[in-house]
């Protein structure tokens, strides 16, 4: 990759991590792939709508919220043609590279950022260098801005080669929330994809190591549970209340107490809770989110139904109600051999690699899994590979940044391997 390249994928990268945007927001961030596809040129380009099925979304903001990202876009400068096609949380895009007779070869990546504060201290370098996010609260602290970079770089440098088939680029929205891979899979996109790669940055391994297979994808459902009471005077007439609060402080109890399983490994967590309104008020509601992982997608529904299970008692106890929603979902999901041995190989030989690792576990959830999932089923291979790129502080943390270098890794490790591919058709 030569110097112009490598500036031009920095500066969108920069331009992204200035304007993060969380799950179902990614307005500016749409428009601006947008534009960088417009300007390699590319034979489809499916916006919004056309990029993913509405009614598969999971964690979509309310109204207010999507209308405040979406206002904020324009602001930013994001091309209002394109945030037209992006109303109501409609983001992400797909574009496609018709290249005659050959397979058809993906590359999915994800564009979303965090609810965290991001660093301003001097020795941070997005705040001492100018491109710190300038939408206090949110902040890309998982690489996310260059994911999209690295996709921008490979579509680009697969344009300009002598590719032989269709190359699809998959920007997918909502992978923080793990509400954004089953639309996307359930859109129709993926059904003629022979061959899938997905990327992340990082995941602890240092600039110049790539792992050329990722399994270890641990299932999860998030959930909320929203308890309803009965409020009442907590000193004049306790016993007339039904209290909410109660409910939910029992559940999260037990949350914790359902029973390990043999088959491997499964986590629960309650992460956010509240309720109430006064301290001599009954609490008449009160609601717990949290979520539940298994080692499989099987472990996995195992803890959904007992955390259902436990939510639905502790209501019972307490006399109150209790509505259980799910805000995300992904299942598990396995690399394929074939697709793994060669992104080993093609990464291997790249500047700026000195060690290829053949596989590592994941340890957390990934909704790239749904992607992953669809294309299997459809007798296709996927492959999910990361390419190492040093950071001051971990993954969803204030301090988290990537190392630019592994940009360059990263666009010209998958080239190499998607070109590979469609020449062996493994």
């Amino acid at each position: 990759m030569d110097d112009t390249d490598h500036e031009t994928l920095v500066d969108l990268r920069r331009d992204l991590h200035r304007h993060p945007e969380p799950a179902w927001c990614e307005f500016y961030t749409t428009a601006r792939v947008v534009e960088a596809c417009r300007r390699i040129g590319v034979d489809e380009l499916h916006v919004g709508r056309d990029a993913v099925d509405p009614a598969a979304r999971m964690a979509v903001p309310d109204d207010d919220e999507l209308a405040d990202w979406f206002e904020r876009a324009l602001d930013d400068g994001a091309d209002p043609d394109v945030l037209e096609q992006l109303e109501g949380g409609h983001t992400g895009a797909i574009a496609v590279l018709e290249r005659g007779e050959g397979p058809t070869v993906a590359l999915r990546v994800d564009v979303d950022a965090l609810h965290i504060t991001e660093s301003d201290d001097a020795d941070h370098y997005p705040a001492s260098e100018g491109f710190r996010s300038e939408h206090e609260g949110q902040m890309h602290a998982c690489g996310h801005d260059g994911h999209a970079a690295i996709g921008v770089g490979v579509l680009e440098a697969v344009a300009e080669s002598d590719f032989a088939g269709t190359f699809k680029l998959v920007f997918q929205p909502a992978e923080e929330r793990v509400g954004g891979g089953k639309a996307v899979a359930e859109s129709g996109h993926l059904d003629d994809v022979d061959y899938l790669y997905a990327v992340h940055l990082g995941l602890d391994h240092p600039t110049g190591e790539v792992v050329a297979g990722v399994d270890g994808f641990l299932a999860v459902s998030h959930l909320l549970a929203e308890f309803d009471g009965e409020p009442a005077h907590a000193g004049a007439h306790p016993e007339e209340g039904r209290n909410a609060v109660q409910a939910m402080a029992t559940a999260i109890q037990n949350l914790y107490a359902i029973p390990r399983h043999d088959g491997g490994a499964t986590r629960v967590n309650a992460g956010r809770a509240g309720g109430g309104t006064a301290t001599n008020i009954i609490p008449e509601d009160a609601f717990v989110e949290g979520e539940v992982r298994g080692e499989t997608t099987e472990l996995m529904r195992y803890m959904k139904a007992k955390a259902d299970r436990v939510l639905t008692s502790a209501a019972e106890m307490h006399e109150c109600e209790v509505d259980i929603s799910t805000e995300g979902e992904a299942p598990s999901a396995t690399s394929d051999d074939e697709l793994r041995e060669i992104f080993g190989r093609e990464a291997g030989g790249v500047a700026g690699v000195d060690s290829v690792l053949d596989r590592d576990a994941l340890g957390g959830s990934e909704d790239a899994t749904f992607l992953m999932q669809r294309v299997q089923k459809q007798g296709g291979l996927a492959c999910y590979v990361c390419v190492g790129t040093d950071h001051p502080g971990g993954h969803h943390t204030s301090t988290f940044d990537v190392d630019e270098r592994s940009i360059d890794i990263g666009v010209e490790s998958l080239t190499n391997a998607v070109l590979r591919v469609a020449e062996e058709r493994p």
